[in-house]
């Protein structure tokens, strides 16, 4: 005769009789479930602790620890606290399932057992099992990815004190390996305020601070809209650039947008410190080509950083600015001229530069 196909279902019978916990098991063992015994109470906890069990079919008059008891004790454990347990009793049932209700037992039985009864509540209640552990799974792969969310999240945070929020998104979503040294084309951007020397030198600390928050604050927002990478700031002066940590599309246009932009929201800010006496304006750089990027600095302090003639053209065009100006060199020139009008102003003999540098003004970008 063909065995039984295993049904889903571990069951541990409790009885001091011990013919009474072999009938009922192998009874069970017949419809295919996997049926454990033991002859007391504690040695039933014991086996519910060590063995991962479905239900539990309990007598309840047993000497030492009764069924009472054991539903109690397994009630109070946050690992079997919502274990089904049914209590056979020879005694009065409508006594017994009061004090059962009290224990926590989810259901009861009268000797003689209706063996068909008994049948139909265990697989009524280990579907009730089945259906607790499904949702105990998913909630457990919910908070492990809830966990790796916040994880995430926590790491991001601290990324973007270090780096700007392109190259900290990068490095979450890429890992790593983004940040190590390559070759690229970029459109660097350099910026910094004309005449901030002399405001340090006549104001208050408190106003220094106060103008920095606010340049700060422009700058900040207008580098997100336009997509730019932060590269680093030191006091009034600041370097942003374009196409990387992630190749974008017209990179030049977008660092002349942005640089256009700057002026236009640095302007409110200008006037109201020029009303107070303190002449400060905002000159920019900007200069594209091929640049070494990489993380640089120490254990404690990383910056995400540019390095090679491109970054130091755009700083020293931005030297040559004055306030409200905004200077290009002619790669970036070239790349924005059918968009915008601009203005020659000659080669310049840059520090740092052999040769003098083309360069030209930008008086206005087609929207």
């Amino acid at each position: 005769m063909k065995p039984p196909e295993p049904k889903a279902g571990r069951i541990l019978v409790v009885d001091d009789q011990r013919t009474n916990a072999e009938m009922v098991a192998g009874l069970l063992r017949n419809l295919g479930y996997e049926v454990h015994t033991v002859l007391d109470g504690p040695s039933a906890v014991a086996h519910v602790r060590s063995y991962p069990i479905d239900l539990v079919i309990a007598d309840i008059l047993m000497p030492g620890m009764d069924g009472y008891e054991l539903c109690r004790l397994l009630r109070a454990e946050p690992a079997t606290a919502l274990l089904p347990v049914v209590l056979i009793t020879s005694l009065d049932p409508q006594v017994e399932r009061v004090k059962g209700i009290e224990a926590g037992a989810d259901d009861f039985l009268s000797r003689p057992v209706n063996w068909a009864e008994l049948f139909a509540r265990v697989k009524r209640l280990l579907r009730v099992k089945g259906l607790q552990d499904e949702i105990k799974s998913l909630n457990a792969r919910l908070e492990e990815r809830v966990r790796g969310q916040v994880a995430q999240l926590e790491r991001l945070s601290r990324l973007k004190r270090f780096f700007s929020p392109q190259v900290a998104d990068a490095i979450v979503a890429g890992g790593e390996e983004i940040l190590k040294p390559h070759r690229r084309e970029i459109t660097a951007v350099f910026l910094d305020l004309r005449g901030f020397t002399a405001f340090t030198d006549r104001a208050d600390p408190e106003e220094v601070l106060d103008l920095l928050r606010a340049y700060h604050a422009t700058l900040g927002r207008t580098v997100e809209e336009f997509g730019g990478t932060l590269e680093h700031f030191a006091g009034d002066g600041v370097m942003i650039f374009f196409n990387d940590p992630f190749p974008i599309d017209r990179p030049a246009e977008r660092a002349v947008r942005m640089a256009t932009a700057l002026q236009r929201a640095f302007r409110p800010i200008s006037k109201a410190w020029e009303k107070l006496g303190h002449g400060v304006g905002l000159g920019i750089g900007i200069a594209q080509g091929e640049a070494t990027l990489g993380v640089i600095g120490f254990e404690q302090r990383w910056e995400y950083a540019a390095i090679g003639n491109v970054p130091n053209l755009a700083a020293r065009l931005c030297g040559e600015a004055r306030a409200g100006e905004i200077i290009l060199d002619a790669q970036t020139e070239r790349e924005v001229a059918h968009l915008a009008e601009i203005e020659p102003i000659g080669p310049l003999s840059l520090r740092g530069f052999q040769q003098p540098v083309s360069a030209f003004k930008l008086r206005s970008i087609a929207d």
